[in-house]
């Protein structure tokens, strides 16, 4: 953790979620006066206690309703912030029938953060995009992927989840080319984001952890590029106040894991915590028909055998950013997920 103080106000969207609440954490120990945006002002007491798990306090952290599918409340949210990170996006375990159940609600919702932050003055907006706005397009290139890269929001079977991000992202930057205004935006372009949990609420990608240690029948060839979500955090805070960040978008990326090795690395590393984690990969036709009734598999079948590596040299050059090693990621996301069954196994 950077142990540089800093001051000024920052309205955090999507602060309840995983990252989310780490952004929140990382904000409120460098300093800065954190206000989180909630979509129902009863949500308050959960997101201080899930805080406080952590920090032991919520001081310096206030919470504010506004609703992203709404004009209402973000000009109040936003007012006398120094900066926004908009952290809040929808990732649905299963993809909708309908795309534009995923693509106008992060479309509009970032263009409405945007627009209001920009309004307001604030010297910066990071919005959190995803790798699904970089990795597809054809002919993937022999290399990995980069900044540069971009999603083709027309690629046949691309995902609503893929399409709604790329989209979100592109018209953000369209908004901010528009208000002359790019310098105030930055974007951060997470992988699959792991680590600690600061609550019970599970996010896709811990799930995946969740399902090994509880012992899936066995693992489909699916390979991800693993991220810890503290190191994600940090870089959202590294993009809002960096002056090198400006007009930039940066990938928060780590090393390309088939999900077999994953669970090779919670065998070795969790002993007899991780004796229900599979040790069996099931063939890519065996997947393919079961995600006929799994909707959660269903999203990624067309990333079987598919292994792509990220570049995160731009983060590390600029920014001074460095993910930590994987295994820890994985050791400490699995840790927290087990540390929040005891209570309930000694209950029983």
């Amino acid at each position: 953790m950077n142990d540089q103080q800093a001051s000024g106000a920052v309205l955090i969207t999507g602060a309840s979620g995983f990252l989310g609440g780490w952004c929140v954490v990382e904000a409120l120990e460098r300093g800065y006066q954190v206000r989180a945006s909630v979509r129902n002002a009863s949500r308050e007491r959960e997101l201080r206690e899930m805080i406080e798990s952590k920090r032991g306090s919520s001081a310096g952290l206030s919470v504010v309703e506004a609703d992203l599918s709404r004009d209402d409340g973000w000009e109040q949210a936003v007012s006398g912030c120094d900066y926004v990170l908009h952290v809040a996006s929808p990732f649905p375990a299963a993809q909708p029938k309908d795309p534009d159940e995923l693509i106008v609600p992060a479309r509009e919702g970032t263009l409405r953060v945007l627009r209001a932050g920009l309004a307001a003055g604030v010297r910066r907006v990071v919005v959190t995009s995803s790798v699904a706005a970089v990795r597809n397009f054809a002919p993937l290139p022999d290399r990995p992927l980069a900044e540069e890269d971009w999603t083709d929001p027309d690629l046949p079977n691309l995902s609503p989840y893929a399409r709604s991000k790329t989209i979100a992202e592109r018209a953000a930057w369209e908004l901010a080319r528009g208000q002359n205004a790019t310098d105030r935006l930055a974007v951060v372009n997470p992988s699959a984001i792991l680590g600690p949990v600061l609550s019970a609420h599970r996010s896709t990608s811990t799930e995946l952890v969740e399902r090994l240690l509880t012992g899936m029948p066995g693992m489909p060839r699916l390979s991800f590029s693993v991220v810890d979500v503290r190191d994600v955090a940090e870089l959202h805070l590294l993009a809002m106040a960096s002056p090198e960040a400006a007009g930039e978008r940066f990938l928060a990326v780590g090393p390309s894991l088939w999900i077999s090795e994953m669970a090779k690395i919670l065998r070795e590393q969790l002993g007899p915590a991780a004796s229900k984690v599979p040790r069996r990969t099931f063939p890519d036709a065996l997947v393919r028909l079961a995600a006929r009734f799994d909707p959660a598999l269903r999203s990624f079948t067309s990333d079987l055998g598919r292994h792509i590596l990220y570049s995160h040299e731009k983060a590390e050059t600029r920014l001074g950013w460095k993910p930590r090693p994987v295994q820890d990621t994985l050791v400490d996301c699995a840790s927290s997920l087990l540390a929040q069954r005891e209570p309930a196994a000694a209950a029983a």
